[in-house]
């Protein structure tokens, strides 16, 4: 496999999944359940998570395919692998609130080395290129056709005036503590792995997650980060973020603009 071959067929995937997923969200009425760990599940996420396992099945059957809705994938583990979350931002997708993605990356030797994250509702794509920066599509974003591409950075902050994002569904006490360590020109929530995206594009500087996370959910979007410049570090001591890790359970963790001067836990 080649990058070549990989950025076409994740794009198409994830539109076709953002298609799918709003098709059932523009719907009078959706199915809502209740997984084991009690976090909700709709017929959106089980659709995507169909229409991209194919997809990605199809086209590199060799590679580990590692996804949310599929609970027997957790348990298997490689220095190569692909890792979906066919829809991060359940909460937002139930309330209507758009901030939802479909997240689809590759992940080598413990890195997220390529990657696309694509907000349906928001019409927003990012994905790394071949050459392993990352860029954002506007346009009509068609399957069968890429639109205008544009290269994306994160900013160079200004430590006395930071922007910061957070969490909107899980924003909590903690996350406001650590963030007030910070001097903060601007703080805002929101949903999903857009908050990477919006570090690596620079309308934010900074992103604390002091919370419960899973590989699936973070993956593409470290890797738009990090082809943006951007990085991912433990909230504990600083060192990156990682993957591959038995169970695919995430520590807290910082994703920044390196400019940002860092902040003890």
């Amino acid at each position: 496999m080649t990058y070549d071959d990989l950025i076409p067929v994740i794009r198409r995937l994830a539109l076709e999944a953002g298609d799918k997923i709003m098709e059932i969200y523009d719907a009078d009425d959706f199915d809502v359940k209740v997984k084991s760990d009690s976090s909700p599940v709709t017929e959106a996420d089980e659709a995507a998570d169909a229409l991209i396992s194919a997809g990605l099945r199809a086209a590199f059957p060799d590679i580990l395919l590692v996804t949310e809705e599929q609970a027997a994938s957790h348990s298997k583990q490689g220095d190569t692998f692909l890792i979906v979350d066919p829809l991060d931002g359940t909460k937002e997708f139930i309330n209507r609130r758009g901030d939802f993605t479909v997240n689809i990356a590759l992940v080598e030797n413990g890195v997220p080395t390529r990657g696309v994250v694509y907000a349906p509702a928001r019409g927003r794509m990012f994905y790394t290129l071949a050459d392993g920066r990352s860029a954002e599509e506007t346009g009509a974003l068609d399957k069968d056709k890429p639109g205008e591409v544009t290269p994306i950075s994160v900013s160079d902050p200004d430590n006395s005036a930071l922007l910061v994002v957070a969490s909107k569904s899980h924003r909590d006490q903690a996350t406001d503590d650590y963030i007030n360590k910070y001097q903060v020109k601007d703080s805002k929530s929101a949903g999903s792995s857009l908050k990477f995206c919006l570090v690596a594009t620079g309308e934010a500087d900074l992103y604390p997650r002091v919370g419960r996370t899973m590989e699936w959910d973070t993956a593409a979007g470290h890797a738009v980060l990090a082809g943006a410049g951007g990085h991912v570090v433990r909230f504990d001591d600083h060192t990156p973020l990682t993957y591959g890790k038995e169970g695919y359970a995430n520590p807290f963790f910082i994703a920044y603009a390196p400019g940002v001067e860092l902040k003890e836990a």
